[in-house]
Formats: C-alpha cells, sequence, structure tokens
C-alpha cells in the first residue's frame, strides 16, 4: 500500500472507532448515574468515620462530568472495537500465514484492556481510603468531582491500556520490527517504565496498590517475550528448512 492508502485505511478506521465510541457513549450516558455512585462509595465509606463529601464548585460541573463519565465508559464498552480496528489497520504488515493470529491478538486484548481497567478499580477504593488517613480529625475532606473524576479516568483506563501493551509488542515482533532477543534485552528498562508508571497512577505512600499493578505488568511483559522468541524460533527453523531446499 502506498502511503495515501495508508492514510485512507487510517481515516476509514478511526471513523468506524469514531462511531463506535459515540454509540457506545450514549449507552454509558444511561449508566453514568449508578457507576458514579460506585465511584462515590469510597468517599461514602469515609463519611462515615468523619466530615467527607465531593463537591461540584462549578455551575455546569455536574454536567460535565456525567458527560465524561458517559464517554469514559463508551470507551470500555466499545473497547472490541477500536481495538479491532487497531489490529486491522497493522494487517497489511503481516503474512498471509501470520493474518490468522489476528484473531489471537484480538481476542487476548480486549480481556487484558478490560481486566486492567478491573485491576484499577480494584484498587480505587484502597488508594481514596488511605489518602483520606492523611486528613485530621477535626478537618473535613472536599473533594473536587472534577479532580476525583480525572484521579479516577487515569488511574482505571490508564491501567487498561497498560495491560495491551505486551499485545503490542507481539504485534511489533510479527512485523519482524522487534526480536524477542532485543524485548528481553530491554527487560530492566521495561521494569523501570512499569514501576514508574505505576507509581504515578497509584500515590507514593500506598506502595502495595503499586505492587498489586506492577507485578501482573512485569508478568505480561514476559509472557510477550515468550510468545515472541517462540515466533523467532519458528521463522528461523522456516527459514532453514527453505535455505536446505534451495541448497539442495
Amino acid at each position: 500500500m502506498s502511503l495515501g492508502e495508508h492514510l485512507l485505511e487510517l481515516r476509514r478506521r478511526l471513523f468506524i472507532s469514531g462511531v463506535a465510541l459515540v454509540v457506545a457513549a450514549v449507552m454509558g450516558w444511561l449508566l453514568t448515574e449508578f457507576v458514579w455512585d460506585q465511584l462515590r462509595e469510597p468517599i461514602s465509606r469515609i463519611a462515615e468515620a468523619r466530615n467527607a463529601t465531593i463537591n461540584y464548585p462549578g455551575i455546569t460541573d455536574a454536567f460535565d462530568i456525567r458527560l465524561q463519565l458517559a464517554v469514559t465508559i463508551g470507551l470500555v464498552i466499545a473497547s472490541p472495537v477500536w481495538l479491532y480496528q487497531i489490529f486491522a489497520f497493522l494487517v497489511p504488515g503481516l503474512t498471509s500465514k501470520e493474518k490468522r493470529y489476528t484473531f489471537g491478538f484480538f481476542f487476548s486484548a480486549v480481556p487484558l484492556f478490560l481486566g486492567g481497567c478491573a485491576a484499577g478499580w480494584f484498587v480505587l477504593p484502597h488508594i481514596v481510603e488511605l489518602m483520606a488517613s492523611f486528613v485530621p480529625a477535626e478537618d473535613a475532606s472536599i473533594v473536587s468531582a472534577r479532580i476525583y473524576f480525572d484521579f479516577v479516568l487515569k488511574l482505571v483506563i490508564a491501567t487498561g491500556v497498560a495491560f495491551v501493551l505486551p499485545v503490542f509488542l507481539v504485534i511489533l515482533n510479527f512485523l519482524g520490527v522487534m526480536s524477542a532477543k532485543s524485548i528481553l534485552k530491554g527487560w530492566r528498562v521495561a521494569i523501570l517504565v512499569i514501576t514508574l508508571f505505576t507509581a504515578i497512577v497509584t500515590p507514593a505512600a500506598d506502595v502495595l496498590s503499586m505492587f498489586l499493578l506492577a507485578i501482573p505488568m512485569v508478568g505480561l511483559y514476559f509472557a510477550a517475550a515468550g510468545v515472541a522468541y517462540l515466533h523467532d524460533r519458528r521463522a528461523a527453523a522456516r527459514n532453514q528448512r527453505v535455505e536446505e531446499s534451495l541448497a539442495t
């Protein structure tokens, strides 16, 4: 494909992803009240012991938060569509035999993304309660709704995306961009980046939550390296058979 054809293909994939996101966001709007109640639960637990509440300082803050929440829910609901569009855009770079692995990529990426979002959702209450424990008993915890939502968004969605990144390492390996050796060679840098990422999305004082996110991400990185190693080994064996057949 020429550069122009690639750009047209990219536009088509982005359009499909955009339509899916809009439709899913409309569905997400119907779920915003339920989801916001669940996100508010950690603050409600804190309010049982001290004065704590979520505050909406701006007149449009409540509507803006609900709209952003609808889009975020839509992003999760539409994840099978936009993840598939990413893989479908990369498929032309694969050989006809390697294209059969596209569905393997797809059916592993979607559960990993949802699993990453679930992991971020799981550690969220612990992080909120830990941070609130530093507030003196005689003071109130007045949390801005916008800041609270941005924190939740960064934790849940960013963790979901991070869990999918090992799948892209495998794709780059299949495309011949990265070898298993190069992936394994950068394991120190990868662990450092994962540690920094988990430290950013979780408070520095909450070491347990940081490790709860970092351990599965490190495991997924080495799992991707293992898949890449098997692929490189099969490719090398296939090339050797071709060379032997040509020599004879």
